[in-house]
Order: C-alpha cells, then structure tokens, then sequence
C-alpha cells in the first residue's frame, strides 16, 4: 500500500486542520491507520491510531477531546481533524498503516509510512 498525506499548513492557535491520507494498491480496511508525528530534534509520537475492522481508536493523553481520526472506506482515505490546534502541536505528521490486528500505537508497530506533511501553528 501506499500512502499519501495531505492538507498541512500554518494556522493560527485555537484554529482547526484537517489532515488527509490517502492510500492506494490496497484498501484501508486491510490495515490499522494511525498518525504519527516529529517535532524537530524530537522522537517521533503516536497521535491517534485506528484499528482494522472495529471502531476502536486510540489518542495521546494530549490530543483527546482535540483531534479524531476517521476513515472513509469509498475514498480509501483516513483523515485527521484537529481542532484548537496549539503551537506545541507544531510537528511533520505521518500516515501509517499497520498490517496486524489490535491499534498500532508505537512507530516499530507500523508496516507502511507516508510521505510527511508540516502543520505549523502560530501563537
């Protein structure tokens, strides 16, 4: 599969993105998605993650209530919504798809990676 990420850019904080992927050679279903993301000279974190075939999804403590991970199966597409984005959510945010069942939630547990796409929020 691969995977394509989208729809990064600067916005101001307590603004909204959302941030897409889009995956081809395969369907979404096949996999567990997440998103990953890297603040420089920083390790790279798990933002939310979805599991294959069920509806569990799991967030870092610090992005719950703010962000949601979703799929749209017709599109082959996973989507990150982020709202009342802060300037500690400045990051390259990665796409990922896992190959085994359960939440991939640590970048070793990730199979396939997208290209990156920057958020940049302004305080």
């Amino acid at each position: 599969v691969q995977l394509q990420a989208s729809g990064g850019g600067l916005v101001q904080a307590g603004g909204s993105l959302r941030l897409s992927c889009a995956a081809s050679g395969r369907s979404i279903s096949s996999y567990g998605m997440a998103w990953f993301r890297q603040a420089p000279g920083k390790r790279r974190d798990l933002v939310a993650a979805s599991a294959r075939g069920s509806s569990s999804t799991s967030y870092a403590d610090s992005e719950k209530g703010r962000f949601t991970i979703f799929r749209d199966s017709a599109k082959n597409t996973v989507y990150l919504q982020m709202n009342s984005l802060k300037p500690e959510d400045t990051a390259v945010y990665y796409c990922a798809a896992r190959i085994g069942d359960g939440l991939g939630v640590s970048p070793d547990a990730m199979d396939y990676w997208g290209k990156g796409t920057l958020v940049t929020v302004s305080s």
